[in-house]
């Protein structure tokens, strides 16, 4: 593993790797006002992400995720994102010697060769647009590269994963929605929405898909993740699923006891969206019965199976670092993507298959969405 693990570090140095989700900006704006002053350019104890470790993993290119609650709607989730898009740029900005932001695919390999983290933004959920479709494309020229369609409920125009279905899918509006995201350069992304959301998404677009942060639910049956029949579509759609390190998602164990989590929360009346709350239901059971922990050899195995499913054109990397409790064994912060490299070398794929993986994938899917774009123009 020694060995593979300084060839892994050597190839993400020449196939720099680009992450598809890190909740950072929300980590810190929730720590409270004085986190978000937080001076990432030195180790930071409470987030997986900052500067030094970002080096250390050889992170070439992330998307910020601009996450806001789906408990606020309308205008008050609008002003929310805006104030995580102006917080990503200004600390964009005032690191200039480490990061840069970007706009393009050209950007982002600019940005890679000369040392500095390219910065893209990603809006998780559509309840962030208020149904505008004014919003969604001024969302866009301020920089945000990708929309998921939902967070954790439904948004009225489509169905998220893990709530009751109200669309059966996508409806008119959000067929629209998908269309004009396309049409501006938008990625849509499919990771928090209901099969039946990715089945219309699907048949909808004319330009890749993306999952920013899914798994696969042959190998653990969250809802999540995506069903072997979406995976097998992404081919002829030239999509990418880029597969998350979030414990519940990849581990069969780890799932059930989140679930009963939920059920106990279910039981006492809290609300599923009351993250302070959950934090202490989570806390007292953890102290009755340690919740099992999933494992970097995990993440790979839902690495496989998308690339078994998909094909290597279709798979990339999507952590949700810092945007949960609990990360796999061997996977504890944004220093470690070299070790799961190493561990897919060790697996016997080829150095192709892993530059593909860490970035190749989702820049052909980013140039892609800007060539649909300028034709539909």
């Amino acid at each position: 593993m020694t060995n593979h693990l300084d060839a892994a570090t050597a190839l993400l140095a020449r196939s720099p790797l680009i992450d598809g989700h890190n909740d950072l900006p929300w980590q810190l704006r929730k720590a409270g006002p004085d986190a978000v002053r937080t001076d990432i350019a030195a180790p930071v104890s409470f987030t997986h992400t900052d500067l030094p470790r970002l080096a250390q993993g050889k992170v070439g290119a992330q998307f910020w995720s601009v996450f806001v609650p789906v408990t606020l709607a309308g205008e008050a989730a609008v002003a929310t994102t805006l104030e995580q898009i102006d917080f990503v740029r200004s600390m964009v900005r005032r690191y200039p010697e480490a990061l840069e932001f970007a706009r393009t695919a050209a950007d982002v390999e600019r940005i890679c060769a000369s040392g500095r983290v390219a910065s893209l933004m990603g809006a998780e959920g559509g309840h962030s647009i208020a149904s505008s479709l004014g919003v969604l494309r001024m969302f866009y020229e301020l920089g945000v590269r990708y929309m998921t369609l939902t967070h954790n409920r439904n948004t009225g125009w489509a169905d998220s994963a893990t709530d009751e279905p109200e669309a059966g899918g996508l409806s008119d509006f959000g067929r629209a929605v998908v269309t004009e995201m396309q049409r501006i350069g938008m990625l849509v992304d499919l990771s928090h929405v209901a099969p039946a959301t990715m089945a219309d998404a699907l048949d909808t677009v004319r330009a890749p898909v993306i999952f920013s942060h899914s798994s696969a639910l042959a190998l653990c049956d969250h809802p999540r993740n995506v069903p072997d029949e979406i995976l097998a579509r992404l081919p002829g759609n030239n999509g990418v699923c880029m597969v998350t390190f979030v414990p519940a998602f990849v581990s069969q164990e780890c799932r059930e006891w989140h679930q009963g989590v939920q059920d106990e929360m279910e039981r006492r009346g809290i609300e599923g969206e009351d993250y302070q709350r959950y934090k202490a239901v989570r806390a007292e059971l953890a102290a009755a019965s340690p919740p099992p922990q999933a494992t970097l050899a995990q993440v790979a195995d839902h690495i496989e199976h998308v690339r078994d499913v998909a094909g290597a054109d279709h798979v990339g990397i999507g952590s949700d670092f810092d945007g949960t409790t609990d990360l796999p064994a061997g996977l504890g912060d944004v220093s470690r993507y070299p070790a799961l490299f190493a561990e897919l070398l060790d697996r016997g794929w080829s150095e192709d298959d892993c530059a593909r993986l860490a970035g190749g994938n989702v820049l052909r899917v980013m140039r892609d969405a800007e060539a649909f774009s300028r034709a539909a123009s």
